[in-house]
């Protein structure tokens, strides 16, 4: 039986696929997808409140106004977030219309690679904000194609105001995003995720395992800790029970030498009377 919800994604009109990317554009997987970043983003901000039915955070497909703006203006970025939509339109659509959805994307990321660094930093900002979204960031492992290896905008007013990038000790830099809640870090080339009041990097596959190794290894030690004590216990009781047979012996030692003198005293008093 087919469905009346099944008929409209049938005709529900689709966006295209997004070009094929360039060969150089493989720096998007790498600091996103191989090491797990836009998953371990989704979860966080699930865990911190957001409803993963109407939580979008995606990439590699198309953001439009409406369909018929789509030779006008379309982009298609690296990394997308966006609250309170409808995923599963926009997997109807091949893409986020924003018409269709009601909003613009709150976030969008991308990554720096020499065939696109120069249209990062100038149209598709001008595109961003065009679409209202609330903020663009820009990563650049090494600072090369987009001339910062990290910098944002902020929507106010209907236009893209820079956002705060700070230095660290450690030779990072870092700027919070209002729109997630986070503190993205560029460091040592890596893009992270990092709790602003904590400065904790958000859970990772690699960082919940060894936490997860410590919390084993601290219930080995204290197993280890629990034994130690109960042989140290076993062995003061053997001790205990030892010195009471010492002391029992000498009392029946004692006892002994008591009666035998008192024997004595009284053959002593036999043989002088």
């Amino acid at each position: 039986m087919t469905t009346a919800k099944q008929t409209e994604r049938r005709s529900h009109l689709r966006l295209p696929d997004i070009p094929r990317r360039e060969p150089d554009e493989v720096t998007a997987y790498d600091h996103l997808h191989q090491l797990g970043n836009a998953h371990h983003l989704a979860q966080h901000l699930i865990d911190q409140g957001a409803d993963p039915e109407t939580l979008l955070v995606t990439a590699d497909r198309w953001i439009v106004q409406d369909l018929s703006s789509f030779r006008e203006r379309a982009r298609y970025p690296d990394l997308l977030v966006a609250f309170d939509v409808d995923p599963e339109r926009y997997r109807a659509s091949n893409g986020y219309l924003v018409a269709e959805q009601g909003k613009p994307p709150d976030f969008v990321l991308e990554i720096a690679s020499a065939s696109t660094g120069s249209v990062d930093t100038r149209e598709k900002r001008d595109d961003y904000e065009a679409f209202a979204i609330r903020e663009y960031w820009r990563f650049d492992e090494t600072g090369e194609f987009h001339g910062a290896r990290l910098a944002g905008d902020r929507l106010v007013g209907g236009r893209y105001e820079p956002i705060v990038i700070d230095a660290l000790s450690d030779g990072g830099i870092e700027g919070y995003s209002e729109a997630l809640d986070l503190t993205l870090r560029w460091q040592e080339g890596r893009l992270g995720w990092h709790d602003p009041i904590s400065g904790r990097h958000i859970a990772t596959f690699e960082n919940e395992r060894a936490r997860a190794e410590s919390a084993e290894a601290r219930a080995d030690n204290a197993e280890a800790r629990a034994e130690n004590a109960e042989a140290r216990a076993d062995n003061a009781e053997a001790h205990a029970e030892a010195a009471d047979a010492r002391a029992e012996a000498e009392r029946q030692t004692r006892t002994a030498a008591e009666a035998r003198v008192r024997e004595l005293e009284e053959r002593l008093r036999r043989s002088g009377s």
